[in-house]
């Protein structure tokens, strides 16, 4: 299964947006248009899984801060996000929901604490979720959540009231997904549990990515980065095909090659230079732009990749020399998996399109709201005519 669609309304610059989802999506846009708040709606999907959601929404400042601040309709005040799946691979290529297969979509609603309610002020309570399912004849409710109750069909089918009542701020999807009674949300919540966020990379003199790995087989990199040596070793010591790793990491860094040891108790790495070609660089003295170039080669170039790829400005740092090879790692990866960047540079999402041929989405604002030029109502955009 992989994302066709995903919706978010009522959510900070977000006011009401539907994005029809490819293999590969790229938004560009100014700062301060709001393409943050679309890889952070993502997110929210991947902490409703977790059984994080509120948290998430707690960090940035609770349900004060993450609210639409527009005007609003009447009425309760409300935030929504919905994802839609399938997996034919048709609707994955060309990312039209034709609904042939598989096809789940999952929604929850999330509003604010009432006067007499138990729970923080601002904390997030959680008013409605569903996950529906469209296998090409009807719509079939897989489950459904009101306030605290909630209902669900086993693995034969029948309907059944979830025996505990959940908290306001426990979401249904990771409580019933990891039950083990249920096994179509567990399927989902397992799918939207293998996305990786990354949102570049700490760079300072203790960052994760600067440290060596503990010597374990490591196929995907970790959100912050902190297996990246044992990424690199798994690569050259188990893989053995570090042909794409090795071209990027010459374009990018001026010829630097990748050295990895042979691991002993930890992984870790260097470069050479060719200014310096007897001469290892250790990972602590390599500079900010190579430490996150390496970093996102690991992301994109892994043995085995994410079953949905985020990055967010993924260029932050880097010379603008390192943009092509960036955008050919981008490229690769998304012949493996679905890839989503959100970026302010044109020269990247220009870089990518001359690979691939995705064409880059502008987002902008239209009196306070982000949205995407081109965009219908439907979420589907204008170049699909095409």
């Amino acid at each position: 299964m992989r994302l066709i669609s995903l919706s978010a309304a009522g959510y900070r610059s977000l006011q009401s947006i539907r994005l029809d989802m490819r293999q590969l999506a790229v938004f560009v846009g100014e700062n301060g248009v709001g393409k943050s708040n679309l890889y952070r709606a993502m997110q929210m999907i991947k902490a409703a899984a977790e059984g994080t959601l509120s948290y998430e929404i707690a960090r940035e400042g609770g349900m004060q801060s993450a609210l639409w601040t527009g005007k609003r309709k009447p009425g309760p005040v409300r935030m929504v996000f919905s994802a839609s799946f399938d997996d034919d691979e048709e609707a994955i290529r060309t990312g039209h929901a034709v609904r042939t297969g598989f096809a789940p979509t999952y929604s929850i609603e999330i509003g604010l604490r009432p006067p007499v309610a138990a729970g923080f002020a601002f904390e997030p309570q959680i008013k409605e979720e569903s996950l529906t399912i469209d296998s090409g004849r009807r719509p079939v409710e897989m489950m459904g959540r009101k306030g605290p109750a909630v209902f669900a069909r086993d693995d034969s089918g029948r309907r059944i009231e979830h025996p505990v009542r959940l908290l306001d701020s426990e979401t249904a999807l990771a409580a019933l997904g990891n039950a083990g009674r249920y096994p179509e949300i567990g399927d989902l919540r397992a799918t939207i549990m293998g996305w990786r966020f990354y949102h570049g990379f700490r760079t300072d003199r203790d960052s994760p990515v600067r440290q060596p790995a503990l010597a374990i087989t490591a196929p995907m990199l970790d959100e912050d980065g902190r297996n990246l040596a044992a990424v690199f070793a798994t690569l050259v010591h188990i893989r053995g095909d570090t042909v794409d790793l090795d071209h990027c990491i010459a374009s990018a860094l001026g010829g630097a090659v990748l050295d990895v040891p042979v691991p002993g108790e930890t992984a870790t790495f260097g470069l050479r230079l060719p200014e310096f070609p007897q001469r290892i660089f250790r990972p602590e003295e390599l500079s900010d732009g190579q430490i996150r170039f390496l970093a996102l080669a690991g992301a994109l170039l892994s043995y085995r990749l994410p079953r949905l790829i985020a990055l967010n400005e993924p260029e932050t740092s880097l010379h603008p020399s390192m943009l092509p090879a960036l955008a050919e790692m981008i490229a690769n990866a998304a012949e493996r998996t679905q890839v989503w960047v959100v970026t302010h540079s044109r020269i990247l999402a220009d870089e990518i399109e001359a690979r691939t041929g995705a064409r880059a989405l502008t987002v902008v604002r239209d009196h306070g709201a982000t949205v995407i030029k081109g965009m219908r109502l439907s979420g589907s955009y204008a170049d699909d005519d095409d």
